[in-house]
């Protein structure tokens, strides 16, 4: 796979493939959104913009020196050709998880998220999900069309099954994605509230984490394609990320 710009990688990435534990991708691809265009240059943003931050973080005690990741570029996924798009990104991740290699996506619309999952699901059986997201994704097809980025929560329970999804500042969807959540997933309007608890339910099961950047209030974060309003602040998304440290994350995104 080639870097569309390889001279950049995520700040503190630059191990090899080979002696790194955590896999950082783009999957820069937008071909179903519905309001503004433009996530597919989110993976050279967040590399450009990693090096105005420090590899040390106080909150965690943590240095990105301290691990072993490698930033593999961006899948040159074909925008006209959905399908194959997401074929792209699914054997790219089931090729790291059978690298026994940790997957961190970035999109890209939340569409992404739904090959990645089906790879890491090969491997890990009893996944479940966390989604941090301003919208419930739980829509059975958007606009007639059952790939989208408005469905794929909905594609992702058709994988899982009921009660393997816990979603989190949920505050914008149809009526009927709010009723269908209440009995199929586990859904926290508005708040990251519940994680502890969440947690406690998951146990040591394999968890995939997709958070959908709407979350936050768009007073933090207005450069998404479907702002909100309402979101959580930076600190609150902050804090429910540190409460993550030491559990079973097998696989993540960031869109």
């Amino acid at each position: 796979m080639m870097k569309q710009n390889p001279e950049l990688s995520i700040l503190g990435f630059e191990n090899s493939y080979e002696e790194s534990d955590i896999i950082v991708f783009g999957a820069p691809f937008d071909g179903t959104v519905s309001f503004r265009p433009g996530s597919r240059f989110g993976p050279s943003a967040i590399r450009n913009e990693s090096y105005g931050i420090e590899t040390y973080s106080p909150y965690q005690n943590a240095d990105l020196t301290d691990i072993k990741g490698n930033d593999a570029g961006d899948l040159p996924l074909p925008f006209g050709d959905t399908v194959h798009a997401l074929n792209m990104i699914k054997e790219f991740t089931l090729n790291i998880v059978t690298d026994n290699k940790i997957p961190i996506m970035l999109g890209g619309e939340h569409l992404v998220t739904l090959p990645a999952v089906e790879a890491v699901l090969e491997k890990n059986t009893d996944l479940c999900i966390i989604h941090l997201d301003a919208h419930t994704d739980l829509r059975d097809d958007y606009l007639g069309i059952k790939l989208s980025h408005a469905t794929v929560m909905r594609r992702i329970w058709d994988k899982l099954g009921d009660k393997r999804i816990w979603q989190f500042g949920i505050r914008s969807g149809e009526k009927y994605e709010f009723e269908w959540a209440h009995d199929h997933t586990f859904l926290t309007p508005f708040n990251l509230d519940g994680a502890e608890k969440a947690l406690e339910a998951i146990g040591n099961r394999p968890i995939y984490l997709t958070i959908d950047l709407d979350v936050l209030d768009p007073s933090v974060f207005p450069g998404t394609g479907t702002p909100e309003h309402g979101g959580v602040s930076f600190k609150e998304l902050l804090d429910f990320i540190i409460k993550l440290r030491g559990k079973n994350i097998v696989a993540a995104d960031l869109v």
